[in-house]
């Protein structure tokens, strides 16, 4: 009984068993030459039923839901048409930018005599103006703490110079802070004496240089 039934079983798959093809067969690998349909990309191998065995409801449906081309938004004249699918492109202005670099585009609207009369047009507005000698210094100007570093061959905190007085360290450090820069107490020094003299005690240490006053960067740039 058992080999009965399993013998039943074998004929009833071999019955549903569906034949594969060999797809090897008549194949040459030499000659091998994939086929190219003609049919655009996406379609299928169905083929649409004819138009007369459908429905108009069917055939507006789908002219509604159909992909908008490039070819069905072209009118006669072969521009696309502005749709609310397909707005009209924007037109840029570059009318700000300069061409000058572009040879064809100046060489379009210049010529050489245009260039010659624009050259002409340039070098009559130059203006010469003639050298003259430098301005006399006003002697009320005060004095030039340029000129007397320069002179100066003193190295900073060198002593040349007698200082007395009493409590020295205070005089300079108050004195010192009344003065927006070392500059300007290096000019109050020297117009109040200075170098030789020093009411005030800006130089307490003789070196000729009031509230620590560096002459080296002017004595550098007057070589």
């Amino acid at each position: 009984m058992r080999v009965i039934l399993g013998f039943g079983v074998a004929l009833a798959l071999a019955a549903c068993d569906v034949p594969v093809p060999d797809s090897g067969v008549g194949f040459d690998n030499g000659n091998f030459k994939p086929r190219i349909s003609d049919e655009p990309l996406g379609a299928t191998a169905t083929s649409l039923p004819p138009a007369e065995s459908v429905s108009s409801e069917t055939l507006d449906v789908l002219a509604a839901t159909a992909p908008t081309t490039p070819q069905a938004a072209t009118g006669e004249s072969g521009f696309v048409e502005a749709s609310p699918s397909n707005p009209a492109p924007v037109r840029v202005e570059n009318s700000g930018i300069s061409d000058e670099n572009d040879f064809a585009a100046v060489d379009a609207r210049r010529s050489i005599e245009d260039d010659a009369q624009r050259r002409q047009q340039i070098a009559a507005q130059y203006q010469q103006v003639e050298a003259t000698d430098l301005p006399e210094r006003d002697g009320g100007v005060g004095p030039n703490i340029v000129e007397y570093a320069v002179l100066s061959k003193n190295p900073l905190g060198n002593r040349i110079y007698r200082r007395i007085g009493l409590n020295a360290a205070n005089r300079f450090a108050r004195n010192c802070r009344a003065y927006p820069s070392s500059d300007q107490a290096q000019i109050d020094f020297l117009s109040r004496g200075g170098p030789e003299r020093d009411p005030r005690g800006l130089d307490p240490d003789g070196d000729g240089y009031a509230c620590a006053w560096d002459p080296t960067p002017f004595q550098k740039l007057g070589g």
